[in-house]
């Protein structure tokens, strides 16, 4: 019974002595745990972890790279197309139509011939002025034949949509038969004259009147004969 009596004495003993224990042990020893009592700015975190820190990126002539091309910019719009692109000229006229001659062979002899007339013209870049070649053949009574080529220059002033308006100087030869007793067969010849061009609705055709007189040098002088043709210009 004395030995139950101490025991109660004996854990209060024990109690006080843990007790004594815990409160003599120095704070650096005891468990960092955060406080939850104070304010929220005394809270401390329960690990503080250091990052390293990012460079701000470096330019690309800084870093040695190459610097960008401009985007290339587009390319100018086409001017409206003017009145030349609706109205166009052609470089290139072919002509070929039917001709009267009215031929002063010899002072008391005219002969009345009919025949064809053909011509070439080329525009330098569809301008004013052209290069052009030409040959008239007609043929007359008692065998009578007229032949003449030449060649020259043109000019002409066009109207849009409506006619063209020309004249022309060609020179060159000509030779007419039968052989006649007054001479040679073959001489000088010339042409000088004009004409008119009417546009029709397809424009590389035009409808021409041209009117012209024929000079020659038979038999030591000089005849001047009118011709008339009508025809056909195609352009190209």
């Amino acid at each position: 019974m004395r030995r139950l009596a101490f025991l109660p004495g004996t854990i209060l003993l024990v109690a006080a002595s843990a007790v004594a224990q815990l409160n003599s042990t120095p704070a650096s020893t005891q468990p960092a745990f955060p406080s939850f009592s104070g304010p929220a700015s005394a809270a401390q975190p329960l690990y503080a972890v250091a990052l390293p820190a990012v460079p701000a990126p470096a330019s690309p002539a800084a870093a040695g790279w190459p610097s960008p091309s401009p985007l290339p910019s587009a390319a100018p719009a086409e001017p409206p197309q003017g009145v030349y692109g609706v109205l166009q000229n052609f470089d290139w006229q072919l002509y070929a139509g039917y001709t009267y001659l009215r031929f002063y062979e010899l002072p008391n002899t005219v002969l009345n011939m009919n025949g064809f007339d053909v011509s070439v013209a080329y525009y330098h870049r569809g301008g004013w002025i052209a290069a052009e070649g030409a040959m008239v053949g007609a043929f007359g009574s008692q065998s009578s034949k007229f032949v003449q080529g030449v060649g020259g220059a043109r000019f002409r002033w066009s109207k849009p949509r409506a006619v063209e308006l020309w004249a022309h100087g060609l020179v060159g030869g000509a030779h007419q038969s039968p052989q006649t007793p007054y001479g040679s067969q073959t001489a000088f010849g010339f042409e000088g004259g004009g004409g008119l061009d009417i546009h029709a609705h397809h424009r590389r055709i035009s409808y021409r009147l041209e009117g012209d007189v024929l000079g020659t040098r038979f038999f030591s002088t000089y005849q001047y004969s009118p011709k008339a043709s009508v025809g056909i210009v195609y352009k190209f």
